[in-house]
């Protein structure tokens, strides 16, 4: 258990070290809750240099609460267009939608409320409720969970139940009272620049003195994450199919992995198939539609949350039948020009880049 004399330690160090290196990140300029909001839906699963860009594009397209209610989904979705785990984008439209019929179009300031909007959880409530309005909430992100294990020793596996208990009751613990604004970055400023995963830079980390860790030099094998799960590698065939100076593309199912994104045919290639043997059946699963002159584009290797995908990308000449969609949600026939329109997951805008570069 950490004392009195070292939390008064980590808060007073802490906070006046934030006060001189914390980065001017455009959402603390002046603490508006809705760009508070955007910017922790987007940094749930991004770094902060990634994510710079998409929240400056999001804001000034999107300036209102209200604007992001009344957009429609593939803009939406195309201002995310690379951010990945499209289901952040598509629950702040969600929370949007709520915020205008239950709060006036406001974003509100109660904990409870915050964390009944979809796609808040314990953390993004905290955090917004903590550095948009400056209320005593605590917060656990990874960062965090990093800062705190090696404060304090933490040698269990940090994914565990217990561990994320623990972490919030530290968290909690260590608040300062009237400064949950500055204090909560700063633990995640801290954990982000200076005690970070690897090489942490502990000689002009603020809190060395009180670091149970770097007293016990075992800062690099803390936190302990547990062991590393394997990625399962999926084999994939997608095809750019191509008709009178047009090419197909379908919009994926409103439900599942990439909801609403558009995408090429294309599937799995099944065991006992070649590449070209796989995508003639999947577009004729798919689409409903027969194709010829089948020739490589590229090999792409992406890797999703939990597997990998080698994706093995043709092009391809319509050769007969009616378009009928088999799972898609939309097909349209549409000119490469027009593909930068309209969402679509990283991998395939690899290939339109591809296919614009070409023309």
């Amino acid at each position: 258990m950490p004392t009195k004399k070292d939390i008064k330690q980590i808060q007073t160090s802490l906070l006046d070290w934030f006060k001189h290196n914390q980065r001017p990140l455009p959402w603390r300029e002046y603490y508006e809750p809705y760009h508070v909001w955007v910017s922790e839906i987007m940094l749930q699963q991004t770094q902060v240099k990634t994510a710079l860009p998409y929240f400056d594009r999001w804001i000034k397209t999107l300036p209102t609460i209200k604007a992001v209610a009344e957009a429609p989904e593939d803009q939406i979705l195309k201002l995310w267009e690379g951010l990945g785990y499209y289901s952040r984008a598509r629950n702040l439209q969600k929370a949007a939608k709520h915020i205008v019929k239950n709060h006036g179009g406001e974003f509100p300031s109660d904990h409870e409320a915050i964390l009944a909007l979809p796609g808040v959880g314990r953390y993004t409530a905290g955090a917004i409720c903590s550095i948009a309005f400056n209320q005593e909430q605590p917060l656990v992100d990874g960062n965090v969970i990093r800062v705190l294990s090696r404060l304090f020793f933490y040698t269990k596996n940090t994914r565990l139940p217990a561990a994320e208990k623990q972490m919030w009751a530290w968290a909690k613990e260590i608040l300062p009272q009237g400064q949950a604004r500055y204090f909560n970055q700063a633990m995640m400023e801290l954990g982000a620049l200076v005690c970070s995963p690897k090489s942490p830079d502990c000689e002009v980390c603020p809190l060395n003195k009180v670091c149970k860790a770097r007293e016990k030099a075992r800062v690099d094998d803390i936190p302990d994450r547990g062991p590393k799960k394997e990625l399962k590698r999926m084999k994939v065939a997608v095809g750019v199919i191509k008709k009178a100076g047009k090419v197909f593309i379908q919009k994926r199912p409103a439900k599942g992995l990439m909801a609403g994104l558009w995408e090429f045919p294309g599937g799995k290639v099944e065991k006992g198939e070649t590449n070209q043997q796989a995508l003639k059946r999947e577009v004729a699963e798919e689409v409903g539609i027969q194709i010829k002159n089948i020739k490589l584009l590229k090999n792409i290797k992406h890797a999703y949350t939990s597997f990998k995908i080698d994706l093995h990308c043709y092009t391809a000449d319509y050769a007969s039948g009616k378009v009928v969609l088999g799972t898609a949600d939309e097909g349209k026939w549409v000119s490469v020009e027009a593909l930068s329109d309209y969402p679509f997951p990283a991998a395939n805008v690899q290939l339109i880049k591809l296919l614009n570069s070409s023309q």
